[in-house]
């Protein structure tokens, strides 16, 4: 299916649908600095059987950043206005990263939406706030390109730098042509942030998935935050970094079939 283009409170985000739009619907939430393209072997996995939703977040891919204020509940918001405009009412949410504190946000505003949870490489609170104003800082005065090496070498394990180089010069691209604005205004949602409060009273069934390799969310943070929620099961994939949906799209696949199995998502 083609991309498209919603209006969600006055900003105009980009969404693309793939699979039966009548079959059981699975949404992901994407990493900072990237867009919906993260998930493409994920979705092709699925969208046989399953209604695939991607969306780029506020002021990154495609997606306007908009004037409203920006903070993980208003990604949330966006997603769950998403949603609404697609008639979805039952989902499974899928998230990395920052997508992973979206997905706890979308869950806290309207739990009866949510059969299911997976959160990729995130916590309920993901690091300190003088890093990420550091990090603001720092793309406000030299832009994503200074900080695009190190970026990457957190993003990836070592054997996705050694045998992934083509790969990795499209992704450096991905990260690169993120609109400044838009990734600082991801940075400052990610400093405000903080759901520990919240994690106990997830109560549907849910997967949290780390690599092994993270050099953002690190396992020893991600095990922790899996172990706050009453009904999640941690899974660790050894040799992949903080994009498991890129480094190990097989794995994730298994583990969200499992999940849709749990919890009778098709």
């Amino acid at each position: 299916m083609a991309s498209t283009f919603v209006d969600v409170g006055g900003c105009v985000l980009h969404v693309r649908q793939d699979g039966p739009t009548d079959g059981p619907a699975l949404l992901f939430s994407n990493s900072l600095g990237t867009d919906l393209r993260i998930w493409d072997a994920v979705v092709e996995a699925l969208c046989d059987r399953w209604h695939c939703i991607r969306m780029d977040k506020r002021g990154h891919g495609l997606s306007a950043l908009g004037g409203a204020p920006i903070t993980i509940e208003r990604y949330a918001a966006d997603a769950l206005g998403v949603l609404d405009h697609l008639g979805v009412t039952r989902t499974v949410m899928a998230g990395v990263s920052i997508g992973g504190l979206i997905t706890q946000a979308a869950y806290a505003a309207r739990p009866e939406a949510f059969a299911g949870l997976m959160m990729c490489d995130t916590a309920a609170k993901i690091g300190a706030a003088d890093l990420w104003q550091q990090r603001i800082d720092m793309v406000r005065t030299d832009g994503l390109e200074a900080m695009a090496d190190t970026v990457l070498q957190r993003w990836f394990a070592p054997v996705f730098h050694r045998d992934r180089a083509v790969d990795l010069v499209g992704y450096r691209q991905m990260l690169t042509r993120t609109p400044a604005d838009g990734y600082a205004a991801a940075c400052a949602a990610l400093r405000d942030a903080d759901y520990t409060a919240k994690a106990a009273g997830i109560a549907v069934p849910c997967v949290v998935i780390c690599g092994g390799e993270d050099g953002a969310t690190t396992p020893q943070v991600v095990s922790a935050f899996a172990a706050s929620l009453p009904t999640a099961r941690y899974v660790e994939l050894p040799d992949v970094g903080h994009l498991p949906s890129i480094e190990a799209p097989d794995a994730v696949v298994s583990e969200l079939k499992t999940l849709l199995k749990e919890v009778n998502h098709g």
